[in-house]
C-alpha cells in the first residue's frame, strides 16, 4: 500500500491526514511514479486553507503539484515529454495532483527525465518556482542590459529570478536582509538591505534608473518602491500583491490564470535543461520524511525557511 497526505476539511497544516490507499494503474498516456521527493510549495497549503475558496464539493484536497522520483509502469501510447520513457527511468513532474505521496499516477505529458546532475528533492523543486521567475520576467520583458529591482530576492523565486535574469544579460538588484546578501552575490545580484531608505539605496545603486520590478513579497514597501523607481507599469509585476496591482495599474500573474499556466507549462523543458547544464540552481534549506509534512509546511508558513523543502517518502 503506498501513502498520501489530504485534507478533508478548510484549514491549516493540522487538518491533513496521511492514509494508505491502492494506486491507481495507469491509463493510456500516463505513468506510475514511485516517489522519492515532493517539493513543498505555498499554494499548497493555500489550496485546502481556503485562499482560492471554500467550496465543499473540492474536499478532499490531495496537496503537492511537484514530484521527482522513478517510473515503475507505463500505461498504453504514453510517451514522457522529454520523450520515450520506461520503467526505471528517473524523472520529475509539474502540475501534478496529490503528490504529497508515496506513489502517484499522473499524464505522461507532465513528466520529464531528471538531469543527472540534480538530487531527487532538487529535481522536485526545480519547475514551480522556475516557470513563476520565468513568467515574470517575460512579462516585463526583461532582456540584456536591463537593470532590474527583485523585492524577496533570497526567497525560492528570487533566486531563480535572479539565476534567470542574468542569463538574459540584466543587471539585479535583490533586496534581502544583510545575512542573506553572500546568497545573493553568489548569483551574480547586488544586494539592497530593504526597510527605511530602500527607495535611496536603490537609486544610489542605479542613478540612472530601473528598468523593470519583480515583487514576490507584496509588501507596502516593495510596491511603493517599484512604483517610484521604474517609470513604466507594465515593467511591474507582482505574484504578490494582486489587488495593489489592480489598483495601481501594474501586472499581477498568478498559476490559475490561464495565460500564466499556458507559459509555464510551456517553459519546463527550458528550465530542465537549463538545470542539466548547471545553469538553474535549486538552494535546499532541508528536507523531511513524507510523515512529517504538517512540520514541514509549518516550517514554510514561518516565511523563513532558507531555502527549498522536499519531503522524502
Amino acid at each position: 500500500m503506498a501513502q498520501r497526505w489530504l485534507a478533508s476539511q478548510f484549514g491549516g497544516p493540522e487538518v491533513l491526514t496521511l492514509e494508505e490507499f491502492e494506486v491507481r494503474p495507469p491509463g493510456p498516456g500516463e505513468v506510475t511514479i514511485e516517489v522519492r521527493a515532493v517539493g513543498v510549495n505555498p499554494t499548497d497549503y493555500k489550496r485546502f486553507g481556503g485562499a482560492y475558496g471554500t467550496n465543499p464539493s473540492t474536499l478532499p484536497i490531495y496537496p503537492g503539484s511537484e514530484i521527482a522520483g522513478v517510473i515503475s509502469a507505463i500505461g498504453p501510447d504514453a510517451t514522457i515529454a522529454s520523450g520515450n520513457g520506461a520503467v526505471g527511468d528517473e524523472v520529475l513532474a509539474f502540475r501534478v495532483d496529490g503528490g504529497y505521496a508515496s506513489a502517484v499516477t499522473v499524464p505522461a505529458a507532465d513528466v520529464f527525465a531528471k538531469p543527472s546532475n540534480l538530487d531527487f528533492a532538487e529535481a522536485a523543486n526545480l519547475f514551480l518556482v522556475g516557470a513563476t521567475a520565468a513568467d515574470a520576467l517575460t512579462v516585463t520583458g526583461v532582456g540584456a542590459g536591463d537593470v532590474i529591482l527583485i523585492h524577496g530576492a533570497s526567497g525560492a523565486v528570487g533566486v531563480s529570478a535572479i539565476q534567470q535574469a542574468v542569463l538574459l544579460g540584466a543587471r539585479v538588484i535583490g533586496t534581502a536582509s544583510e545575512k542573506n546578501f553572500g546568497l545573493l552575490e553568489s548569483f551574480g545580484a547586488e544586494p539592497v538591505a530593504y526597510g527605511e531608505g530602500l527607495e535611496q539605496r536603490v537609486r544610489d545603486l542605479a542613478p540612472q534608473g530601473v528598468d523593470a520590478a519583480i515583487d514576490t513579497v507584496g509588501t507596502d514597501e516593495a510596491v511603493g518602491v517599484s512604483l517610484a523607481v521604474v517609470s513604466d507599469r507594465n515593467r511591474i509585476v507582482t505574484i504578490a500583491a494582486a489587488p495593489k496591482a489592480k489598483e495601481f495599474g501594474f501586472r499581477a500573474i498568478g498559476g490559475a490564470a490561464p495565460e500564466s499556466a499556458a507559459y509555464r507549462d510551456s517553459i519546463r523543458a527550458q528550465l530542465v535543461a537549463l538545470a542539466a547544464q548547471g545553469k538553474l540552481v535549486v538552494p535546499l534549506a532541508r528536507t523531511f520524511p513524507l510523515t512529517e509534512a504538517v512540520a514541514a509546511l509549518e516550517l514554510l508558513k514561518s516565511g523563513h525557511p532558507g531555502g527549498k523543502i522536499a519531503l522524502v517518502p
